[in-house]
């Protein structure tokens, strides 16, 4: 297994993505803590993961409370002994005209996915420096090129803003044997996607259709695992051929 005995954190892991990279870390041998604000449905992924037989961690969080985010990383590697895996997964998506976009709908998007994802990336950080090892994996979005595909320039703003931020912890944190890279995902299957996938029923998606979860968190797995030892500051493209230029 390609994650045996390590600790995992997922952000954002009540459904969708989330879930299935919670899921697939365990079943790739991780404990995994998971954390989202549906207690719900959290409990929900805690039971799957369990089901895989390793031991995890349910905790509802909301990123943008960094203070509280810090407590949590803290948490997680007092309560599993450890961690050596970060998903920042948690997001939110929001179709909103550039005419439109007031202070409110600004700063919602970008204190979860941006400012939340960048100091929950810093609270794990301090912990693997401890350690002298670690792995973080920002999932950001194709949006970082396109500029979207529905009206969501400030949710465009704030992947690119997370593209970036690995690209720098990558080069900083690469003394202390910590590796940062980003998935970004294009058409995804999703709830949060649901509306986008309307969008794309005109376009040509190369490999023919959308994405899953399950797309999502196998590239997750293996940017975390051993086999992508040599990469750090990498931003990889799933977008099934749809975006080839970046």
């Amino acid at each position: 297994m390609r994650l045996a005995n390590r600790v995992a954190l997922v952000t954002g892991a009540s459904r969708g993505i989330g879930r299935a990279i919670a899921i697939a870390c365990a079943r790739e041998g991780a404990d995994v803590a998971v954390i989202g604000r549906d207690r719900r449905a959290l409990e929900e992924t805690a039971r799957l993961v369990a089901e895989t037989g390793r031991r995890t961690v349910p905790i509802v969080q909301d990123v943008s409370d960094v203070a509280g985010t810090r407590r949590v990383v803290e948490r997680v590697a007092s309560d599993l002994g450890r961690l050596d895996l970060l998903v920042n997964n948690a997001g939110l998506y929001q179709v909103r005209p550039i005419l439109e976009i007031d202070e409110d709908d600004w700063d919602l998007l970008m204190a979860t996915n941006l400012r939340g994802a960048f100091f929950c990336a810093q609270a794990a950080a301090r912990v693997m420096t401890r350690q002298g090892f670690g792995t973080i994996v920002n999932v950001a979005s194709d949006a970082t090129w396109t500029g979207g595909m529905n009206p969501c320039a400030h949710y465009c703003a704030s992947k690119a803003g997370m593209a970036s931020f690995t690209r720098s912890f990558a080069k900083e944190l690469a003394r202390f044997g910590i590796r940062v890279n980003a998935v970004a995902p294009g058409m995804i299957a999703t709830d949060m996607g649901e509306d986008a996938a309307k969008v794309m029923a005109d376009l040509q998606i190369p490999l023919g259709r959308l994405g899953t979860p399950e797309d999502v968190a196998d590239v997750v797995v293996f940017l975390a695992s051993d086999a992508a030892r040599y990469m750090t500051g990498t931003i990889l493209n799933l977008t099934a051929g749809l975006v080839l230029d970046r």
